[in-house]
């Protein structure tokens, strides 16, 4: 069925029933691992802060500060750890520098390592990010290899919730969906500035069966269409039974069961926003696994991401102390 724009309206409840936040309710689901478990690749991300001012073909800028952190997928995992979640990470590694310095960070923080892939050959993953004071850009280079079925992976892992750092849609992606609905499991999926939109008859199918999908703002406004954040949130609540908007330096906003929530960010001193918006996932997505509120949950995604811009990458995503600390700096 379609409304009258032909965007797809797929149904937002199905098998298993969600409450009325859009988790799953279904007592006779059977979940044997861990609480999340993360599927993406990782990434080194060489950050180039403090810009002199803005980057442009057949120019120089000088940055203030250069670091180099993990990130990418390594960010949720590493994220998620911290605040005390059980977390298994879906990722490859190669025979690469930057492979062994991401496997040295997941080890260190204590992440599940039954969800690693070795291999002989080099899986570089790197991403040169330059970093505003409210925003940043990216260029990026992935090592080309075969990709575990998503299917298979939640079968064998069996969590709680699938995060999954980027826009996925397809046949094959139905079919995970399937795995993940059969299980009990939510899905908590981001975009990442991956091309699809509500008028595709596979995205709407898609974000129909995940139960949050959290854009940031630009990101919202291309995949539904419209040209402000009212709008869009409203096109994707439509579809999406948790739909959140996330803000940068102006909070975030959602939508759940026909309510709506809004969280602004407090003022900080900004390092580095790259790990901003993975990080405000990450919060986001521990408050609900803790049975909180929708502002709950928007409080604490905006506190993760708050307390990420005052370092580089994600370095300084907060544990559960430090999130504590950070939600009683969140504007009344």
């Amino acid at each position: 069925m379609a409304d009258e724009q032909g965007v797809p309206q797929a149904p937002r409840h199905g098998t298993p029933p969600t409450d009325p936040q859009g988790r799953r309710s279904d007592p006779s689901a059977r979940r044997t691992g861990p609480s999340v478990l993360v599927v993406g690749a990782y990434s080194v991300d060489l950050v180039f802060r403090e810009l002199a001012g803005p980057v442009a073909f057949g120019s120089e800028v000088w940055a203030g500060g250069l670091g180099m952190v993990p990130g990418g997928a390594f960010t949720l995992a590493m994220g998620l750890r911290r605040l005390g979640r059980e977390v298994v990470w879906a990722a490859d590694f190669g025979s690469d520098v930057f492979s062994r310095e991401v496997l040295a960070a997941a080890r260190a923080e204590g992440i599940d390592e039954r969800g690693f892939r070795h291999h002989a050959q080099p899986v570089r993953n790197v991403t040169v990010a330059l970093s505003g004071p409210r925003d940043r850009a990216m260029v990026a280079y992935e090592d080309p290899i075969a990709v575990r079925p998503l299917a298979e992976l939640i079968e064998t892992h069996r969590p709680a919730v699938v995060m999954l750092p980027y826009l996925q849609f397809g046949p094959e992606v139905s079919a995970a969906l399937d795995v993940a609905a059969r299980h009990g499991a939510e899905v908590f999926m981001d975009c990442q500035d991956y091309p699809g939109h509500l008028g595709m008859p596979e995205v709407a199918k898609a974000l129909s069966r995940v139960q949050v999908f959290a854009p940031n703002e630009a990101e919202a406004l291309r995949i539904t269409g419209t040209d402000s954040v009212v709008a869009a949130l409203e096109a994707l609540a439509d579809v999406v039974p948790v739909a959140v908007v996330k803000r940068g330096g102006d909070g975030a906003v959602a939508a759940a069961g026909g309510r709506r929530a809004e969280r602004a960010a407090p003022p900080v001193p900004v390092v580095d926003t790259t790990g901003a918006g993975d990080c405000f996932n990450v919060g986001f997505l521990h408050e609900r696994l803790a049975g909180g509120s929708l502002d709950a949950c928007l409080a604490a995604g905006v506190a993760c991401g708050a307390a990420a811009v005052t370092g580089p990458g994600s370095s300084a995503a907060p544990d559960s102390a430090g999130l504590r600390t950070w939600l009683t700096r969140l504007p009344a």
